[in-house]
């Protein structure tokens, strides 16, 4: 039998994530959430870019969650509306249904973040008997389980380092690159990111998501970063990036053990191939390396595409799909927040494209 899929969200995430769950061969879709009543009534299908399905989009949540369902892809965008995300993942939960969720991200490791927070979503999985797993690229797959495999072929290794290099002017989401990050803002302003303790706040989970897989006991977590105007406008599909705004960031947040970072997400993102050319250069357009450094010395890169040939909004498809392709594994896990310790792997099970198909 398959499971029943309610999505929640068709924004930059929630679209391809859709999309994934009506090609899941072990998945049905039966509800989907929208916040925009232009989206009110329309079939998911045609959200999809698909051939309708014959389930319509609905702004009534009181209805969806009455529903018989086993799980909810939760895709809303939270870094501006946590406690109110909150909120919605705990009468999900509560309804009984199982979530997916990339949208409130230090979650990838459920201890990290306080009771306010986590006690509302934990007492809600007890009385719903549900499980809450997040999950992306990053956070999420590309920083957490691609290290600790990884790491399984050590003989020892005296710091594991991820690195993102992504030029990010293809990515159309104004909200998080010019707002949240600060892209396109002067450099004495500062955005959300890089708020003191923001960065820690985003990747902390990460970091102590690897510390508990790997058995180390960090001291602290620290976070740095630095910024790089641009030196002529760019113009993006969000609008211009004008001389002398912010067109360069890069930051690391670092588990630190004896005074040393062992453990480092690093992220060296630019809206222009030109800024900042001292900085890491990508392989290729650009994603993600993991260093190993220890014996013996590895290091992995993964670079992604969507259809287009566009690298940034692959790794948006990225975190869909983790997300989808995990909802058998989390529907079958025991009730509670869960993190990628607690599940078996996950693969793509019945995802072949035949060609010509």
């Amino acid at each position: 039998m398959a499971i029943r899929v309610i999505q929640w969200s068709t924004g930059n995430v929630g679209h391809y994530a859709l999309r994934a769950i009506l090609n899941h061969p072990e998945l049905e879709l039966v509800g989907l959430y929208v916040h925009s009543e232009k989206k009110a009534g329309r079939d998911a299908g045609e959200l999809a870019g698909r051939p309708p399905c014959g389930v319509l989009a609905t702004n009534d949540a009181d209805a969806l969650l009455a529903m018989d369902a086993d799980c909810v892809c939760y895709t809303a965008t939270a870094d501006l509306r946590p406690l109110e995300a909150v909120e919605d993942l705990a009468r999900i939960l509560r309804s009984g249904k199982n979530v997916v969720s990339s949208s409130l991200v230090p979650l990838v490791h459920p201890k990290s973040l306080g009771p306010q927070f986590s006690d509302p979503l934990a007492e809600a999985a007890r009385e719903g008997g549900s499980s809450f797993f997040t999950s992306g690229i990053d956070p999420g797959f590309a920083n957490d389980v691609l290290p600790l495999v990884l790491s399984s072929m050590s003989e020892h290794f005296t710091q594991i380092r991820i690195q993102e290099i992504v030029n990010y002017a293809t990515y159309d989401q104004p909200e998080v690159v010019l707002g949240t990050m600060g892209f396109g803002k002067p450099l004495d302003h500062t955005p959300i990111i890089l708020a003191p303790g923001a960065l820690k706040f985003a990747w902390g989970g990460t970091i102590r998501l690897l510390a508990e897989g790997l058995g180390i006991e960090l001291d602290e977590i620290r976070e740095e970063f630095e910024r790089l105007p641009a030196a002529r406008d760019y113009e993006t599909p969000m609008g211009t990036i004008e001389k002398d705004t912010m067109a360069g960031l890069r930051f690391e947040v670092q588990g630190i053990v004896d005074g040393e970072p062992v453990l480092v997400v690093e992220h060296v993102t630019r809206m222009h191939d030109e800024v900042a050319p001292d900085w890491p250069q990508p392989e290729g357009e650009g994603g993600y390396k993991v260093f190993v450094e220890g014996v013996p010395r590895m290091v992995c890169s993964l670079e992604m595409e969507d259809e287009n040939g566009d690298h940034a909004n692959g790794g948006v498809v990225l975190t869909a799909t983790r997300l989808v392709n995990a909802i058998p594994a989390v529907c079958a896990a025991e009730p509670g927040l869960i993190s990628p310790l607690d599940l078996p792997l996950i693969a793509g099970k019945g995802l072949l494209a035949r060609r010509g198909a």
